[in-house]
């Protein structure tokens, strides 16, 4: 639960959903259902290989695999991204706790879609409100990772998870039986390959990589957690079942309601934010699902921030053989900084940009389209070309022809097809 926690997240339920609308729909669920086998579960497996062999933190993994080899730097790769996610997903995942209090307090309701714009606008460029959201977030997420693996974030994810899973259904019996469910239903699930692209193939692979929490280390440290009799290919394969059909959940909740009342599925990242609330005030039960629905966005967006934060965490503590609770502190301290600076840059600290970026933009452009794919890349080739394939086969218990076979195609999948396709996204994202 604790792993699936980490590749459950916003994006699952954010932007998964207004990737389809922007993409056919249909077209791009199927190839986004492709990239996941193809792409998503190999490099899954290649760090779920890495974290296990090791039962070390990111670093300290390809350090002890690969000693007095530039191999390690893939670890601090993963924890600098960590890190840099980080930074600006408190400032997100505080905004969906904003609008989970607005729906509970019911001043969310009854607007337009340009005043829906506007209240998200003066929120998010405001000072004190964001940032006494996000210190909260940060305290939360403290509490639980300071309490380690598994009486804090195992026992939050076994609640949390469940509820999200439980939120998910019930939004999504709802959105079907609304009136013409069934145009947003045909439109998420038949491809309309008129609108099929090399971007949709491009989006749909980036979309495989970043809500299966790959490339920044998230998977190496929660594996190491793993003990022996854990089925790492069964486990990544059930993982990206469960990831994927949240997202399709996400898609199947959002579109019959943007197609009831009149909306355009291509809203892009403001569909949430910004077109949502307007289309739960014309639905029976609004102040219901408009809670229920920010609910869910607030433990999948917590889930996946006390993921990451427990990689920076388990470096720092283990590195710095100092307690949990000093790296947690000293963690949070950062992030709070760091975070207020991410927020600031929507209003006070506008002005202030990088290559045409704000300081929330540069850092999501760092992360999502350098750094993340490049972490990838690094441990695909690293699995796939440097380490021992009796590792491999250790760890993934291979045995007899049909295991030898099974070992060659992975290999040549980690080798060749995961870094191609992911430096197609990399090398995308660099000249978008």
């Amino acid at each position: 639960m604790a792993t699936v926690g980490s590749a459950v997240g916003l994006g699952n339920i954010w932007r998964f959903p207004y990737q389809a609308g922007e993409n056919g729909g249909g077209a791009f669920l199927l190839t986004y259902a492709l990239a996941v086998l193809l792409i998503g579960i190999p490099a899954m497996v290649a760090e779920f290989i890495v974290g296990r062999e090791s039962h070390l933190n990111a670093v300290g993994a390809f350090k002890k695999i690969a000693p007095k080899k530039a191999w390690g730097g893939i670890g601090y790769l993963g924890v600098f991204t960590g890190f840099m996610i980080d930074c600006y997903y408190c400032v997100v995942t505080g905004w969906t706790l904003y609008y989970l209090f607005l729906a509970a307090s019911d001043n969310l309701l009854g607007l337009s879609v340009d005043q829906y714009s506007i209240m998200f606008s003066t929120y998010s460029s405001g000072v004190f409100p964001p940032i006494f959201a996000l210190v909260s977030v940060i305290l939360i997420t403290g509490v639980i990772v300071s309490l380690g693996v598994q009486k804090g974030i195992e026992t939050a994810s076994k609640i949390m998870m469940p509820l999200l899973f439980l939120l998910l259904l019930a939004l999504a019996v709802n959105s079907c039986l609304l009136e013409d469910s069934q145009t947003g239903l045909e439109f998420l699930f038949i491809p309309n390959w008129s609108e099929f692209t090399i971007d949709t193939i491009l989006s749909a692979i980036g979309q495989a990589f970043f809500s299966l929490s790959l490339g920044m280390a998230c998977l190496v440290t929660y594996s190491s957690y793993f003990t022996d009799d854990v089925n790492l290919i069964g486990t990544a394969s059930k993982i990206s079942v469960i990831d994927m059909g949240v997202a399709v959940l996400a898609g199947v909740i959002i579109f019959p309601a943007v197609f009831t009342f009149g909306m355009e599925p291509e809203q892009g990242p403001g569909l949430v934010f910004k077109v949502l609330p307007n289309v739960f005030s014309q639905m029976p039960l609004g102040y219901l699902w408009s809670l229920l629905f920010y609910a869910l966005l607030f433990l999948a967006a917590l889930t996946s921030f006390i993921s990451i934060t427990e990689v920076v965490v388990a470096y720092i503590s283990e590195a710095f053989k100092i307690s949990r609770v000093k790296s947690v502190i000293l963690t949070g301290l950062t992030f709070t900084l760091l975070g207020s600076v991410c927020s600031l840059s929507f209003g006070p600290l506008s002005g202030f940009t990088i290559a045409g970026k704000n300081i929330f933009d540069s850092l999501d452009y760092l992360a999502t389209n350098i750094l993340l794919p490049l972490g990838g890349i690094l441990t695909s080739i690293f699995v796939g070309w440097r380490l021992d394939k009796k590792v491999i086969e250790k760890q993934l218990n291979i045995k007899g022809k049909k295991g030898a076979a099974f070992l060659k195609v992975y290999i040549f999948f980690l080798r060749y097809i995961v870094p191609a396709s992911v430096t197609c996204v990399l090398v995308t994202g660099l000249l978008s």
